[in-house]
């Protein structure tokens, strides 16, 4: 999950910085990290691991890093599991 988040991020956050030189748990926004790329993000993420993104998880925490996002998603995986 954690390699894909990194391509992800690589494709889609337009970061200033080469995604692989960010630890887990580096701040996004503070590596540049847009709104507008955030979002972009969430898109390919919902594609990728064919899930969507509550509202209630929808914010600026669940994107705060590549560790925050691998949370995420792993709470929406296990959610819709046990759906």
């Amino acid at each position: 999950m954690n390699a894909k988040i990194r391509e992800l991020l690589g494709k889609l956050a337009n970061l200033p910085v080469a995604v692989d030189t960010l630890s887990n748990e580096a701040d996004l926004y503070t590596a540049g990290l847009s709104s507008f790329a955030s979002v972009q993000l969430m898109l390919g993420i919902e594609d990728a691991f064919e899930i969507e993104f509550p509202d209630h998880l929808l914010n600026r925490k669940s994107f705060q890093s590549i560790a925050a996002i691998e949370a995420t998603v792993a709470q929406i995986l296990a959610s819709s599991e046990a759906a």
